[in-house]
């Protein structure tokens, strides 16, 4: 059976790769600057970028069940990444807590938690990732301009704001700011060009930017050996074997390393089950990914980053959407894309360290305005308040604080939220006169939880003095709580001694095995 099964495989393998093997080109072109860009945003090693791509194409790929999923190092990613490897003190610490997020995530997937997505709220995971995306673009717009890290701008006692200003427009790069705008054009303008689109965007930046370095050079113009992309050259399998750093397992019983992983698998997770779902979206013959499959893949993608120096990964929608546009078939498109990048970082790293930055620094600030695209804001809000403050309140605490912290705010405004939606449907209420008596009806909803207790129970004891008759109806109920049972007993009583008149239709706590109907006259 299993050699049916290769065989059967294998097939598949000759009939698609007409397809396939197209589509991988297009996503390795794709790929390469965002590994790149992604690395540098995250203050890790530039190679560790495109290693973090290579496994991902290579090994994740070839376990995944997902047929145009594509994994790479992820801009969702960033913010964690730069704020644990700086908390964390060294790179090797942190390559620890990347191959423990991979064993929870494969955990995670044998114990079928790939469902895990559908139970935090939309809006809070919308505005993580438009927050990630606002915090992506205010650290590349240094880069942008050709400043790094080592300017540092300060106020002039006598200068004021002219000085700063005047400070800033000194430092700034003008060849790779305009590099930087151009390629921004370009990432914008050029997919709507029917005539050349099906060249990828990023790559027609990348060897715009390479183009107008070398022009610009010995001018005022010019670039400086910093404003390059720097990933080591190597001339021996030795050297090259040099590359990879390896965790340092001796923290492995620092908490700061498990909060990190933990919090690592979590946000790898989600945004791997959200691109998958919408990947499929995009899929013409419509599979249906394997999550769990999914997520096992991925736990053994990060453990094998973390274990050879590479950065935590997810499934990418940029890439996966670039996949399924280049008429990607099957897994093999993905899983060459990974072989090219391989070839690219042994064969060619010269040519490669002929990037600008401010080319990478142009498709983060593209990335990062898709992510928090204004159109995105105006769609929560006409969702409502309910949808629109949990987003908003994710959004400015994620920026103003950290991400962990950031979407734990959210999630806390968000359950109020459900919890007043909760209170406010636990039932139906209105009054209407028949038989010469106002009756109150108080109809009960499908589900009655404890949360529950407090709007019904202040809804029976505010009843208007005309109310003389009173139904509480729970036909339509399959689960009543206890403490509400509790509340309508004790109403029942005290309208009793009030003189009302009283009608419970299916009130009881257990699942509906029987309709129960109890009329109380009027006590004399």
């Amino acid at each position: 059976m299993l050699g049916t099964r290769m065989s059967a495989f294998l097939k598949l393998s000759k009939r698609d790769l007409k397809y396939d093997l197209p589509a991988s080109i297009v996503v390795f072109l794709v790929a390469l600057p965002l590994c790149l860009g992604i690395a540098m945003a995250s203050g890790a090693p530039l190679f560790a970028g495109v290693l973090t791509g290579v496994i991902g194409g290579i090994v994740v790929a070839s376990i995944s069940g997902s047929p145009l999923s594509v994994s790479g190092p992820a801009a969702g990613l960033t913010v964690i990444v730069l704020g644990a490897i700086q908390d964390l003190g060294a790179y090797e610490t942190f390559l620890l807590a990347v191959l423990i997020a991979g064993a929870v995530q494969l955990v995670l997937g044998i114990l079928k938690a790939g469902m895990i997505g559908n139970y935090f709220p939309s809006a809070v995971i919308l505005g993580m990732l438009a927050a990630i995306g606002i915090t992506i673009i205010l650290k590349q717009l240094p880069l942008a301009v050709g400043l790094s890290e080592s300017h540092a701008f300060e106020l002039d006692n006598g200068g004021g704001i002219s000085a700063f200003t005047d400070t800033i427009f000194s430092a700034v790069n003008w060849g790779a700011a305009i590099i930087c705008f151009l390629s921004l054009a370009i990432l914008i303008y050029w997919p709507k060009i029917k005539t050349v689109n099906k060249v990828p965007a990023p790559l027609v930046v990348v060897l715009v930017g390479v183009g107008l370095s070398i022009a610009f050079a010995g001018s005022s113009w010019g670039l400086n050996p910093n404003h390059f992309v720097s990933i080591p050259v190597v001339s021996s399998f030795t050297e090259f074997t040099g590359l990879f750093i390896f965790p340092d397992f001796t923290q492995i019983l620092n908490k700061d390393v498990w909060i990190v992983a933990v919090t690592i698998a979590i946000i790898a997770s989600l945004e791997t089950l959200l691109s998958i779902e919408a990947v499929d979206k995009l899929d013409p013959f419509k599979r249906n990914s394997p999550t769990n499959r999914e997520l096992v893949a991925q736990g053994i993608g990060n453990m094998t980053s973390g274990l050879l120096g590479g950065l935590p990964m997810t499934s990418v929608i940029v890439r996966s959407s670039a996949n399924a546009n280049a008429g990607g078939r099957t897994r093999q498109s993905a899983i060459f894309h990974g072989i090219w990048l391989l070839a690219a970082l042994v064969a060619i790293p010269s040519l490669i360290n002929l990037i600008p930055l401010s080319c990478l620094a142009a498709i983060l600030l593209h990335t990062g305005y898709k992510l928090a695209n204004p159109a995105l804001f105006k769609k929560i809000y006409h969702k409502g308040l309910d949808q629109f403050i949990p987003f908003a309140v994710t959004v400015v605490a994620i920026v103003a604080t950290d991400l962990l912290m950031g979407v734990g705010i959210g999630i806390v405004v968000a359950t109020f939220y459900i919890l007043r939606a909760n209170m406010q449907n636990a039932y139906k209420f209105n009054i209407e006169e028949t038989d010469f008596k106002n009756e109150a009806t108080l109809t009960l909803a499908e589900e009655v939880s404890f949360l529950n207790k407090v709007p019904i129970q202040q809804k029976l004891y505010n009843l208007p003095k005309s109310v003389n008759r009173v139904v509480i109806d729970g036909h339509n109920s399959k689960f009543i709580d206890k403490d509400v049972i509790e509340v309508i007993k004790d109403f029942e009583q005290n309208a009793l001694s009030k003189g009302l008149e009283i009608e419970l239709n299916d009130v009881n706590y257990k699942k509906k095995t029987y309709r129960k109907k109890q009329k109380l006259q009027k006590v004399i």
